[in-house]
């Protein structure tokens, strides 16, 4: 019995286990795929031995079942705990854990990236393991230069700590290295086809002839490799000529480029593919865990081919699916190219996805950061919506964020009939700063019968101005009506907020599409810092974003 129907027969005990005797194929099939990713490929071959192998378990007796897997020492295993939401535990307990976490820096992190950080940053606090931040800067056409730094400011506002930091633009002589030894090996060559000639081979599974050339005519043709033209030649890295995914045979390592790199400008000619530089680095850098998305499946699959020829440990593949985000814009390059062209303000423009914007708005680290625990590393696809950003978001800011009356569009009113208050004998009107944290204090306002109301609260009928008197509106005109509260109530009065004709401050607030809306706000909010977060009431949550002369903006984050 070979490797594979070994896998298939424990696979299938323990399933008769399960089901008094009797093993099903199909979900024999379906819990080595589920639990050895590195298997998918070679689900055809298992599907064609699993009906015998279960076929033979199910004529056994239950007790020989058993006692198969007593002799063969098969656990039966537990079904992984979910702990921290939806992150299940790794299956090296007992490994020092070492994970990466490795953007192309095309420009700053979003939301996307958190698909792949938080699980990575997480995984390696639960098993004390280390993180290593690795910018993979192979390819000078794709680099943001500022997003080598605006990477790590994002990691930061993330809350998340990396013990090691390393740049593949420096790594050029440790490729040169293992590709020269590839060769030596006889396991990657230089190939001059054009690309047109070699697929015409690849496809159908014959090998070009540069394949079948001497590791001293490859040795001699890697030397003269710098000095050839772009498109001249690459270097291959050898595989199975008859493997079912054309894409996999004998893929790309290295190729030349001319573009001027921003760290390392024109020093090299000869750049790695990422599949070459990855999976050299995450050996050197003893990488035990790989996450990455799903569309890296066929990549696992080429890189495994490298690892094998230099005899090297295959790191354990983790991919999940894609995320998906509703009425938000994740692509980089788009972003940049509205950003040149004036569509978007910067990379913090409320419209973008980016982990700045997302901040710039108010949305807190450890919204996104639960947000992705929750999604975990499944394979399936995940839609994420604002309404759930939202959600996680208002838990966290209920809390922190003080109240604040403000008035959009604001008409000026003045009450008539009633002497208990004037310009001479204003009501001082106090509120707790938050109803459910009374000891933050109370922020007061003066009450002199003028006051400024919201436009779209300019309308007929009683109204209540929150904690001071109930007034009519009619035909434009605005008379008081009583006082008390239980009066408004029983008269079912629109409650409002309200902003002092002589005390309040010019309010700018920048919303999610970029519009911006203007308003007054009562003056205690002159003693907010840049940063804080708000609750204008009946209005939404909002970050002060800047405080100018005669106003102060704010960045609304949502109801």
């Amino acid at each position: 019995m070979d490797d594979l129907e070994k896998i298939v027969y424990g696979y299938g005990l323990l399933n008769a286990k399960k089901h008094k005797g009797k093993a099903n194929p199909g979900a024999v099939i379906g819990s080595i795929m589920s639990t050895n990713s590195e298997l998918r490929s070679k689900a055809k071959e298992i599907s064609q031995i699993a009906n015998s192998i279960v076929k033979n378990i199910n004529e056994m007796s239950v007790e020989d079942q058993e006692m198969e897997i007593a002799n063969l020492g098969i656990k039966i295993a537990e079904k992984k705990k979910k702990v921290e939401g939806g992150l299940s535990d790794l299956n090296n307990v007992g490994e020092n854990v070492v994970m990466r976490f490795a953007p192309n820096p095309s420009g700053p992190l979003h939301i996307g990236h958190t698909r792949a950080v938080v699980p990575n940053n997480e995984y390696v606090k639960r098993y004390n393991g280390k993180l290593i931040l690795r910018i993979e800067d192979t390819d000078p056409k794709r680099i943001y230069e500022p997003a080598y730094k605006m990477i790590e400011e994002d990691l930061e506002w993330l809350k998340v700590e990396v013990n090691e930091i390393f740049y593949q633009s420096d790594r050029f002589p440790i490729y040169y290295e293992y590709a020269e030894k590839l060769i030596k090996l006889s396991k990657a060559y230089v190939c001059k086809c054009s690309g047109e000639e070699f697929k015409k081979l690849k496809d159908e599974s014959k090998s070009c002839p540069c394949r079948n050339l001497s590791v001293e005519e490859n040795i001699k043709l890697w030397k003269e490799f710098p000095n050839m033209e772009v498109g001249q030649a690459v270097l291959r890295v050898k595989t199975d000529l008859n493997h079912k995914n054309p894409a996999i045979r004998d893929w790309v390592a290295m190729r030349l480029v001319d573009e001027i790199h921003p760290r390392i400008g024109n020093k090299y000619r000869v750049y790695p593919m990422m599949n070459f530089s990855v999976a050299i680095d995450d050996h050197l850098m003893g990488i035990t865990d790989v996450l990455r998305g799903k569309d890296h499946l066929t990549n696992s699959e080429k890189q495994k081919y490298l690892y094998k020829h230099l005899n090297w440990k295959i790191p354990k593949f983790i991919h999940y699916g894609r995320l998906k985000m509703e009425d938000i814009h994740l692509s980089t390059s788009k972003a940049l190219a509205g950003i040149e062209d004036g569509t978007y303000t910067g990379w913090d423009d409320p419209r973008l996805g980016t982990l700045r914007a997302i901040g710039r708005r108010g949305i807190q680290t450890k919204a996104i950061y639960d947000l992705m625990i929750e999604i975990g590393v499944k394979i399936s696809d995940s839609t994420v919506s604002w309404k759930k950003i939202y959600g996680l978001n208002r838990k966290i800011l209920e809390k922190v964020a003080n109240r604040y009356f403000f008035v959009l569009n604001p008409v000026k009113i003045k009450i008539e009939g009633n002497e208990n208050f004037s310009r001479t004998n204003p009501l001082k009107i106090k509120r707790p700063l938050h109803p459910d944290f009374l000891k933050r204090g109370d922020r007061e306002l003066s009450f002199n019968g003028e006051v400024y109301i919201s436009k779209e609260d300019f309308e007929d009928g009683l109204i209540r101005l929150m904690d001071t008197v109930n007034i009519t509106i009619s035909n434009g005109k605005t008379t008081y009506h009583s006082s008390s509260f239980e009066q408004a109530k029983e008269d079912k009065a629109k409650i409002i907020q309200w902003v002092p004709v002589n005390e309040n401050i010019n309010v700018e607030v920048v919303m999610n599409d970029n519009s911006v809306v203007n308003g007054l706000c009562e003056s205690t909010v002159k003693n907010l810092n840049v940063g804080d977060i708000v609750q204008f009431e009946r209005f939404g949550f909002a970050r002060l974003d800047k405080k100018e002369k005669d106003k102060l903006i704010f960045y609304f984050a949502h109801k």
